[in-house]
């Protein structure tokens, strides 16, 4: 919602100051202008791309507007989803939860918290180092490594979509630079007529500029940016799972390896401790009536 709101604040803030200035709403509608910068934007972004990044841009734009991918309350249930397999496997052994980890969909566990089972990102990722805690006795330094190079892996993956769309940004004003260009050239080309025909074709030709800077610093270098913020949210997200499973492995009783999760959080997203402890006894209550 907020990105809506701040494209609506910049398109009507530049408009209504262009049109209290004396300004010409018609003046603006140069859609052959708009076809040179925005195809050229979107050829360039075709060949600069290999199919899998334009694939990935096109399937995170939508969800921009949806605003960050993990709020509190993903996080509060990531935890007390850690904290109840992580009990479990206290009281009867890493074997007790190996039919959850191998098959999350019908675990009674995870059924209860569809946020995170419906996420195939941090589901996969738990579920991986669950089992390998399951089938051996791992080493906590050699499994942090591991965890380390998943998470820079996919944060490097996720931020491809966000690099490319800021490369457009870049390229926008020059592409109202070629747009104003060729106005010119049609300008020049029609020296033998009146003042305010020519007038007219420079104002169009500076049309091409104006689109050019406007939208990449208004419109596509935000979004860009925005995807940026989403990658370092799900890496995030992944370094809570990490953080807590590494103090179990360390010999921290689930209560206190939750903690260290929690203490990984961004503060806007982090639960206080007394509201963490409530949620789990919120969701043990739901389970034990049902």
């Amino acid at each position: 919602m907020l990105v809506i709101i701040g494209a609506a604040i910049a398109f009507f803030s530049v408009i209504v100051g262009y049109t209290a200035h004396g300004g010409h709403l018609a003046v603006l509608w140069q859609p052959y202008e708009y076809l040179i910068i925005f195809g050229a934007a979107i050829g360039g972004f075709l060949i600069a791309n290999p199919k899998k990044i334009i694939q990935q841009v096109l399937a995170t734009v939508p969800r921009i507007p949806g605003g960050a991918p993990y709020g509190r309350q993903h996080y509060m249930d990531l935890l007390a989803l850690l904290y109840e397999l992580l009990q479990r496997a206290q009281k009867d052994g890493l074997l007790s939860i190996e039919d959850d980890v191998d098959n999350p969909h019908e675990s009674e566990i995870f059924q209860s918290y569809p946020r995170i089972l419906n996420d195939h990102m941090a589901r996969e990722f738990l579920c991986d180092y669950l089992r390998l805690m399951v089938q051996g006795n791992m080493n906590p330094f050699e499994l942090e490594n591991l965890m380390d190079v998943e998470i820079e892996t996919h944060h490097k993956e996720a931020s491809k979509p966000a690099a490319a769309v800021n490369k457009v940004a870049d390229a926008m004003p020059g592409f109202g630079i070629i747009a104003a260009l060729l106005g010119v050239v049609i300008a020049l080309g029609s020296l033998d007529e009146d003042v305010m025909t020519i007038g007219s074709l420079v104002a169009s030709a500076l049309i091409g500029t104006f689109t050019g800077i406007f939208a990449g610093y208004a419109f596509v270098g935000p979004l860009g940016q925005a995807m940026e913020h989403r990658a370092q949210e799900q890496s995030k997200f992944l370094e809570t799972i990490k953080l807590t499973l590494l103090a179990v492995l360390n010999g921290y009783k689930p209560v206190v390896a939750v903690e260290f999760g929690r203490k990984a959080m961004f503060e806007a997203e982090r639960p206080t401790f007394f509201e963490l402890e409530e949620h789990v006894k919120m969701q043990a209550a739901r389970k034990a009536e049902g």
